[in-house]
């Protein structure tokens, strides 16, 4: 039998005056047309905290002092073909302007309130935010 491995992914929550910066997913096979924040794949020798800056930088263009980035949280979650672990950092404070640096993979990027969320986000999300300001780290989803 094969070695179980596990995907791990790194979402960031850029949050400025109460909204939270989404990226809408294009052309990637995957939930494409649904928001998210940014984040991707971890790429091996790296931290986390590395991880998440270098997604932020190449999916936003902001570069982020890791002394502001701050993990929210985890979430275990099961997908028809998969699972995977996530891990979610928020960065209230970044130097550069937010820009959309793939557009080959992001057709729209935008500013939206915590507690309105639009209709196409991922629905992962939204079980994130509330367990997060409910002061719970860690969660599961899709295993139901």
């Amino acid at each position: 039998m094969a070695e179980f491995r596990m995907l791990s992914v790194v979402h960031i929550m850029l949050v400025q005056g109460g909204q939270v910066l989404l990226l809408r997913r294009f052309n990637t096979g995957h939930m494409d047309g649904y928001y998210g924040f940014p984040g991707g794949k971890l790429d091996g020798g790296e931290t986390l905290q590395m991880a998440a800056i270098r997604e932020a930088r190449e999916e936003t263009g902001v570069r982020i002092d890791p002394a502001h980035l701050h993990m929210l949280g985890t979430m275990h979650i099961k997908t028809a073909d998969a699972e995977r672990i996530d891990f979610f950092f928020r960065a209230e404070e970044w130097s550069g302007e937010v820009s959309n640096m793939e557009p080959d993979k992001c057709d729209d990027l935008g500013w939206f309130d915590m507690d309105r969320l639009p209709d196409n986000a991922l629905p992962f999300m939204t079980k994130a935010l509330d367990a997060f300001g409910r002061g719970e780290w860690f969660m599961e989803y899709g295993w139901d």
